[in-house]
C-alpha cells in the first residue's frame, strides 16, 4: 500500500558529505526514498493494536509482514510466542570473528481514537508536507523501517555485499502493554539473544538537523487506584451529605501526590535518586534548550514540575509522577444525578538511576495507606512484573561508535548527549545479556506518539537510516567480539 501524497516531496541531498561511504549511503537512500515511504505505509496500514483482543490477528499479520521484509534482505526468521502476543526473531551470522549486534524494537502500536484524527484515519497512511501520518509511523514501525533501509544502504557500500557485524533482531509485540512477557522470552531463548551490544530503537531524538546521542532511559512503574464509597450508586438528593463520595476522596489523595514545589510526596521517594553529576549537567546544558521552541514543538502550553531543575533535567534526569486517567460517575451519556459507588485513577511513575520498581511500589502503597480515610475502601494494583528500571549507557567504544555514526548519518557533529523520557526494557536487556545498550531513534517530540495524528518526519527517518548504515561499519571496526 502506498501513502496518499498530497504534495511533491523531493529527496534532500544537501547533507555535508565527508567520505565516500557517506556519499554512497545518501545517494542510495535518496534513490529509494519512495520505496521507504511505500514500505512504511504498507506496515502502518496493519492495525497491530496489542491491547485489543480483536486486533490479535492484526498483530500476527504485522509480525509476518516484518519477517518477510527481513528475509528479503538476507535474514533467517522465526516468530516467537511471548504470552498472547508474537515477536519477530531474525538472525544473520556472517562470521564468528565479527561482533554480534542485537537490534531491539516493537511492532505493536497504541489504540487510536479515529474521531480525534484530522490529517487521516489512523491506519490510512498519508504523506503530507514531508511527514507520513498514521498510527505507528514513528512509534515504532518507522524506527524499524530505518533499520531495514539502513542495512540495505550499508550493504550497498560493502565490497562483498555482506554486513560488517553479525545480527540478531528481536521485535516484540507487546511493548505498549509493558513488555510483560519479555523477560520470560529472554529466559526461554537466552542463546538467541547472546550478543556483544544491543541497539535499542524505540526512542526520540533532539530535533531534525541537530542530532543528539541518547545515553539514558528512565524507568517506569504504573499503578491503578480504585476507591469505593457506597455499595452502589445512590441518588444524590436522597443521600447527599452523610454519604462517603469516592470522587472527593480520590481527588483529595491525588492532590497530595505533589507538594508546592512540584516534588513527589511519596515517603522516601527521593532517598535512592542519584544526584546529577557535573558532567551530565553540562551535557544537557550543551543542547541549547529554548523554552518557547520547546512549548511550540510539544504543544504543552507551559512548563511545570519540580523546582530547581531545568526542563531537560526534569525530562531525562529527574523522576516524575503523572495521573493518566480519572474515571467516575457518568463521563458519557446523560447524567443520573447519583453519588458514584467507585472512582478510579491510573498513574504512571517515571524513575531514574538509583530507583527500583519494587521499592517505588512499596512507597506508593505506603502513601495511599496513610492518606485514604477509613470511610471508604480501596484497591491498589501495581503490576511490578511489567515495571522497568532506568538505564544509562556506559562510556566506551560502542558509545563512541554511535556518536561517529550519527555525525556521519546526519552530516553534522552531534549536538551533545540527551536522555529518553519514556521507558522500555533497556535495563532488562543490559542486565540479562551483560552488554552495553545503545539508543538509536528516529522519533521527534512533535511526532505525537500515543496521540492523534501521529507522524514521522521523512528527513529524520532517512537521516536515521543513514546513521544506522554507518553504525554497523563503526561497530564492526570498534568492538572485539566476546560471544559466538
Amino acid at each position: 500500500m502506498s501513502a496518499t501524497n498530497d504534495t511533491t516531496d523531493t529527496a534532500s541531498t544537501d547533507i555535508a558529505i565527508t567520505d565516500t561511504d557517506a556519499t554512497e549511503v545518501v545517494r542510495f537512500l535518496a534513490e529509494h526514498r519512495q520505496r521507504v515511504v511505500d514500505e512504511l505505509s504498507a506496515w502502518v496500514a496493519i492495525p497491530s493494536v496489542g491491547a485489543l483482543p480483536e486486533r490479535a490477528i492484526d498483530v500476527e499479520r504485522s509480525a509476518h509482514w516484518l519477517a518477510g521484509e527481513l528475509r528479503a534482505i538476507g535474514f533467517t526468521t522465526e516468530l516467537l510466542r511471548a504470552g498472547p502476543s508474537v515477536a519477530v526473531y531474525a538472525e544473520w551470522q556472517v562470521d564468528p570473528a565479527l561482533p554480534t549486534v542485537l537490534v531491539y524494537s516493537h511492532h505493536d502500536v497504541r489504540d487510536a481514537k479515529p474521531e480525534e484524527w484530522k490529517e487521516t484515519a489512523p491506519f490510512a497512511p498519508v504523506l503530507r508536507d514531508g511527514r507520513l501520518y498514521g498510527r505507528g509511523a514513528s512509534d515504532a514501525k518507522g524506527q524499524m523501517i530505518a533499520h531495514l533501509w539502513g542495512l540495505r544502504a550499508h550493504l550497498a557500500t560493502r565490497p562483498d555485499g555482506l554486513p560488517a557485524v553479525n545480527f540478531r533482531v528481536i521485535v516484540e509485540g507487546e511493548e505498549e502493554l509493558g513488555s510483560t512477557h519479555f523477560a520470560d522470552l529472554i529466559e526461554t531463548h537466552r542463546d538467541r539473544f547472546a550478543c556483544d551490544v544491543v541497539v535499542f530503537s524505540d526512542t526520540l531524538q533532539w530535533k531534525q538537523g541537530n542530532p543528539a546521542v541518547v545515553t539514558s532511559m528512565r524507568g517506569m512503574t504504573g499503578a491503578t487506584l480504585t476507591i469505593t464509597g457506597p455499595e452502589r450508586d445512590v441518588h444524590s438528593g436522597a443521600a447527599s451529605g452523610p454519604t462517603p463520595n469516592p470522587v472527593h476522596v480520590l481527588v483529595d489523595v491525588l492532590g497530595r501526590l505533589h507538594d508546592d514545589d512540584g516534588r513527589i510526596a511519596l515517603p522516601g521517594f527521593y532517598d535512592d535518586v542519584e544526584e546529577l553529576t557535573d558532567e551530565r549537567r553540562r551535557e544537557l546544558e550543551d543542547l541549547s534548550f529554548d523554552t518557547d521552541v520547546w512549548l511550540e514543538r510539544t504543544e504543552t502550553r507551559s512548563v511545570t514540575g519540580e523546582r530547581g531543575f531545568t526542563v531537560e533535567e526534569r525530562l531525562w534526569a529527574r523522576p516524575s509522577l503523572e495521573i493518566l486517567s480519572v474515571l467516575a460517575g457518568d463521563p458519557t451519556g446523560v447524567s443520573r444525578a447519583v453519588i458514584p459507588s467507585q472512582a478510579t485513577a491510573e498513574l504512571s511513575i517515571r524513575t531514574v538511576p538509583g530507583q527500583h520498581v519494587h521499592t517505588v511500589a512499596e512507597q506508593v502503597r505506603a502513601f495511599f495507606d496513610e492518606h485514604i480515610p477509613d470511610s471508604v475502601v480501596y484497591e491498589l494494583s501495581i503490576p511490578e512484573e511489567s515495571g522497568q528500571d532506568p538505564y544509562v549507557t556506559p562510556s566506551g567504544p560502542a558509545l563512541d561508535a554511535l556518536d561517529r555514526a550519527m555525525a556521519r548519518g546526519h552530516g553534522t557533529p552531534t549536538a551533545g548527549r540527551m536522555g529518553n523520557a519514556g521507558g522500555g526494557p533497556a535495563e532488562l536487556l543490559g542486565r540479562e545479556l551483560d552488554v552495553p545498550v545503545l539508543f538509536v531513534g528516529t522519533g521527534l517530540p512533535e511526532d505525537h506518539w500515543h496521540s492523534s495524528d501521529e507522524s514521522i518526519d521523512l528527513e529524520m527517518l532517512v537521516a536515521g537510516a543513514a546513521s544506522i548504515a554507518h553504525l554497523w561499519t563503526e561497530l564492526g571496526a570498534s568492538i572485539e567480539p566476546e560471544r559466538s
